[in-house]
């Protein structure tokens, strides 16, 4: 009898982006479709979850089989369907789990369900398979996994052996999340949504010392032990800051501009951040730097305490917020100033995708963790343990 290919089909609904993958091995993507909400929710400035759900029912289908189409592969091809199970939006999961469970049913397949947190871990090791072909390579090690975007903010020490894979919670925000805070400033500058990539693409003509934000503005902490097991933990906060920006707009008295700028990108709708650039003066341009080296310096300053007090061996940076061009930079030179070695997924790979759940179902395919058929969504499913 032949060897299973280890063809996964994987589905992500999780919040608004309707993602399927057909993954090899948990290391090969032979495909990865998603379709993108941005267009939707953007007059919100944000995900509205009501209108997320009713995308990924129109979505689901088509985005499905444009995956397998795109693999060269047919449903009888599979060895099992891997789904998110959370956490997440929990109508817009429910879409995703009911349709995985009735191919599974259907087709006679296993079921598996992912965390989509892991999968954000899994993005960066399958981004290193696909890039250094290192599917023999022994995955061996204590590696400490930052996952940061627009709904968490989490540390993990990750250690991982073969195909088995562990996970604890060391670090995990207070309130905003990094990406929701980039979200919400944006909103209030008058940019676009999704408002990570707006201030990624503006940062850099601003002076980061214009406005020097505080370290209690980002709730800076030392770390502190966990009661029940005595580790330490590094909590994040950002609403601090985010409230910090909002008093800098009143006292320089930036509204007006602000409601200039809103309403030049309005009145058009594929206008993206090099539109927004002239519309920004000095102060504004300073104010979103300052912002933005704010945050990245709490997020790589705890990620690093941790990294030392934990004896990581290597750092595993992934989510949305880690295709952000100045903390992709620091963050490698810091670690490259310890001789710790760092990875990032690639920029396709760190916003939601399917690709990462199919790689994370890999290890669960292969010591036979499949999910029941009752399998039902948990939009507060933590990872590991803490």
């Amino acid at each position: 009898m032949s060897q299973p290919r280890g063809l996964i089909l994987a589905i992500e609904s999780s919040c608004d982006e309707t993602a399927a993958a057909v993954v090899e091995r948990g290391r090969h993507t032979l495909s990865s479709i998603v379709a993108s909400q941005i267009a939707i929710h953007a007059p919100y400035g944000g995900v509205v979850p009501e209108l997320a759900s009713r995308e990924h029912l129109r979505n689901i289908v088509p985005v499905v089989r444009a995956a397998l189409e795109k693999a060269g592969v047919q449903f009888r091809d599979l060895d099992a369907i891997a789904v998110t199970e959370g956490p997440g939006l929990a109508g817009a999961l429910l879409v995703g789990v009911a349709y995985a469970k009735s191919l599974a049913f259907a087709l006679g397949k296993p079921l598996i369900a992912v965390n989509h947190l892991e999968g954000h871990i899994h993005a960066v090791l399958l981004a290193q398979h696909e890039m250094f072909d290192q599917d023999n390579a022994a995955e061996t090690g204590r590696s400490l996994a930052l996952v940061v975007s627009g709904g968490h903010t989490h540390l993990y020490v990750t250690r991982h052996e073969g195909d088995s894979f562990s996970y604890r919670n060391v670090g995990a925000t207070l309130d905003d999340a990094a990406g929701e805070a980039f979200d919400k400033v944006a909103k209030l500058l008058g940019l676009g949504y999704p408002g990570g990539p707006w201030i990624d693409a503006l940062a850099p003509y601003g002076d980061p010392s214009s406005v020097a934000f505080t370290l209690t503005q980002v709730k800076q902490k030392v770390h502190r032990p966990d009661p029940p097991s005595g580790a330490p933990r590094f909590p994040f906060s950002f609403s601090g800051i985010k409230t910090a920006v909002l008093r800098y707009v009143q006292i320089h008295e930036l509204y007006p501009s602000i409601e200039r700028r809103r309403e030049a990108l309005a009145a058009d709708p594929l206008a993206g951040p090099a539109a927004a650039l002239p519309l920004c003066d000095g102060k504004t341009l300073g104010l979103i730097a300052s912002f933005q080296r704010a945050v990245v310096d709490d997020l790589k300053r705890k990620t690093f305490q941790a990294a030392e007090a934990l004896g990581a061996e290597s750092i595993l940076i992934s989510g949305g917020v880690a295709a952000n061009r100045e903390l992709r930079s620091r963050f490698t030179a810091e670690a490259a100033s310890r001789g710790l070695p760092i990875a990032f997924p690639t920029v396709a790979l760190s916003t939601d995708n399917a690709a990462m759940i199919g790689a994370a179902a890999w290890p669960r395919f292969l010591a036979r963790g499949f999910a029941p058929l009752d399998l039902t969504a948990d939009a507060s499913l933590a990872l590991g343990k803490e």
